[in-house]
């Protein structure tokens, strides 16, 4: 199909404009005018690049970009990333928090759907904006049930901190760099909060809030809604939709 229609599309379906974010969101490098082969990955690098290009795809559809906000020298990396998506023909196409925050492919909709949940509410709010859910069990669960559920569903080591409730009813959602919601939560009544990433500091939140959490993994907890979106180009609009898995371990 042609690349400004299915960006238009992209666009629309995940409101890229409604969220104020470091990354620049939507077509961040323009390539082929003709789109039929779509890589999806998490993120941008010469690996994930070299590996779509190995495959013939005409798009990858991205969680982290490579323009954050601007580029003020094409040198470096920036060029040797930019020299491979331009000499391949690759457009590059990324969402950020729009796709952490979409209510039916997002990162933090499809966590909470690994443990049998949907959305009940908004949760975390970021800019004034909340980019996470949280959902409920109809009756509590132990906390190493859900982690054994999480780690085996994303193929994960999975780490809890268990400073708050061992019995989970509420869980609230945020991929990636979460721990910014330890307050809302405690002050929400979630439960359990699952993310990917958990520093010193966030520790000395969580243990003086105190705030149970669940650490997956920042890559794998953002795998979940680049392949949520896959199926939906595919029905839609036919094209050749395929994951590029990239795992870091962190």
């Amino acid at each position: 199909m042609n690349r400004d229609e299915l960006v238009s599309f992209l666009n629309e379906y995940l409101n890229v404009s409604a969220y104020p974010d470091k990354s620049s969101n939507g077509l961040q490098v323009e390539g082929k005018e003709e789109v039929e082969r779509v890589a999806f990955t998490v993120d941008t690098t010469l690996r994930t690049i070299e590996r779509a290009a190995e495959a013939g795809a005409d798009m990858m559809i991205v969680h982290h970009g490579m323009i954050w906000g601007g580029i003020n020298y094409v040198t470096g990396i920036h060029y040797k990333r930019l020299k491979a998506l331009l000499s391949s023909g690759i457009n590059l196409y990324a969402a950020h928090l729009p796709l952490d925050a979409h209510p039916e492919v997002g990162n933090n909709v499809e966590l909470l759907r690994l443990l049998g949940l949907e959305p009940k509410g908004p949760f975390g709010e970021y800019r004034g904006l909340s980019i996470g859910f949280w959902g409920e069990f109809e009756e509590p669960q132990p906390i190493e049930k859900i982690a054994g559920i999480i780690a085996e569903k994303l193929d994960t080591a999975v780490k809890t901190y268990e400073f708050g409730k061992r019995e989970i009813k509420t869980v609230g959602a945020i991929s990636g760099e979460g721990a910014f919601a330890l307050e809302e939560a405690r002050r929400k009544g979630i439960d359990l909060l699952i993310t990917g990433e958990f520093g010193h500091a966030d520790y000395l939140t969580a243990i003086d809030l105190p705030q149970s959490v669940l650490v997956a993994g920042h890559y794998k907890t953002e795998t979940l809604g680049v392949r949520a979106l896959m199926p939906l180009l595919r029905e839609k609009f036919g094209l050749d939709v395929f994951f590029i898995d990239e795992p870091t371990g962190l």
